[in-house]
């Protein structure tokens, strides 16, 4: 068997632990920013500014290098190990993300102890796609490329396709690839993340820790990062300039630069677009191969989150959230307002708010107090890796 380098492990780990911190500014600015509430769209062409749109912008990275990296991660795993106990780990490391999601992430979102707003996100995005790959890997390398590069290419042909209603047709489409709202009498269902894109970007990620291989010519490693990532980005820009496929909503010249800027850039996230997604996988690429030998304290700093990705996860939820409560005190709301339920956010919620330098200083003070905890839980992993159930948290 072929085995893995240490220092090219770390450089995923350390792009993973760079988005971790970034996906904290987006979901800080969730729960802190005025208009959040409002259903304010930050990267709205008419509405933003520059820094707010930049804020949204830079957290586009989050999502699908953190469902990328899962992929790879499921490669690194299962290397050395045999395809049915792969297959073991996938399936059921799938079903108990889906269940963390319902139950565990629904909960420290909302708060809400009567679950009446239950919520779809990225972790059931991935959930779901581990269980797909779970069966993928079966196939022949080739026969799984060819699949994710249609799941992730082809599947803008689909966006013409708008379903209505509660039916069982219509929530499977609302679950494969238009993003939609469930109202029942008691409950409210959030489907975000439509999953075709996303499982066809988990099994690219899992071919990708391929280049991870310990007799993989570095050199040669270093050549594909680099045509990849210039390649996606390439691509972004060809494709959003023809302006005819790769996104749901087109971009058009406005009465200033700035906003044409802003509509250039306004790509949809759900479901991911194609434009989405090679605009962020790219620099991802280049990333990696900017870090493949750097290590300093802050390479070392970002690899404790990376290293522990589910439970910083849920962790920087709660704090958030929990901060939250704290910051509607201060504001002079009641805490009772942070608790979601399936009629939406209190009224009161539509005042409430601070400015983008409060967010940032929020969170900055999340992400800090944070890295203790993940530290002392990185070692403990590190320590206790004969302890299987690690491996599912």
């Amino acid at each position: 068997m072929k085995a893995l380098t240490k220092n090219r492990i770390e450089s995923i780990d350390i792009l993973r632990g760079v988005i971790m911190v970034i996906m904290a500014l987006d979901h800080v600015r969730d729960y802190f920013h005025f208009g959040s509430f409002l259903g304010a769209d930050p990267s709205a062409t008419e509405t933003t500014t520059p820094l707010l749109f930049f804020t949204r912008f830079i957290t586009h990275y989050c999502a699908p290098i953190f469902v990328f990296l899962a992929g790879t991660s499921a490669f690194l795993f299962g290397y050395t190990k045999s395809k049915s106990i792969l297959f073991k780990f996938l399936f059921t490391r799938g079903l108990w993300l889906i269940f963390l999601e319902m139950f565990v992430n629904t909960f420290i979102w909302t708060f809400n102890i009567n679950y009446s707003f239950i919520i779809f996100q990225v972790i059931w995005a991935i959930g779901f796609s581990m269980i797909c790959l779970s069966f993928l890997i079966f196939l022949p390398k080739r026969v799984i490329l060819i699949l994710g590069i249609l799941l992730v290419a082809v599947h803008n042909t689909l966006d013409s396709v708008i379903v209505q209603g509660d039916s069982v047709q219509s929530i499977v489409w609302y679950l494969l690839h238009q993003q939609n709202v469930l109202v029942y009498d008691s409950v409210t269902i959030l489907l975000n993340y439509p999953v075709i894109p996303w499982i066809g970007l988990m099994a690219l990620g899992y071919l990708f820790g391929g280049f991870y291989q310990k007799d993989f010519n570095t050199s040669l490693r270093r050549k594909w990062l680099l045509r990849l990532g210039l390649g996606l980005i390439a691509l972004f820009f060809i494709l959003r300039g023809i302006n005819i496929y790769g996104d749901l909503i087109p971009w058009s010249v406005q009465e200033t630069t700035t906003k044409t800027i802003f509509s250039f850039f306004s790509i949809t996230k759900y479901p991911p677009s194609l434009l989405y997604l090679c605009i962020t996988l790219g620099p991802a690429m280049l990333f990696l191969r900017a870090f493949e030998t750097t290590k300093n304290k802050l390479t070392d700093f970002f690899l404790v989150f990376g290293r522990v990705p589910l439970f910083y996860y849920f962790l920087h939820i709660l704090v958030i959230h929990s901060f939250a409560i704290i910051g509607i005190l201060i504001f002079g709301g009641k805490w009772q307002d942070m608790i979601f339920t399936s009629e939406g956010p209190s009224q009161n919620l539509l005042a409430y708010g601070y400015s983008l330098g409060v967010v940032y200083l929020v969170w900055i003070g999340v992400v800090l107090f944070l890295y203790p905890f993940c530290k002392k839980y990185m070692k403990y992993k590190a320590n206790n890796k004969d302890k299987w159930w690690l491996s599912y948290l």
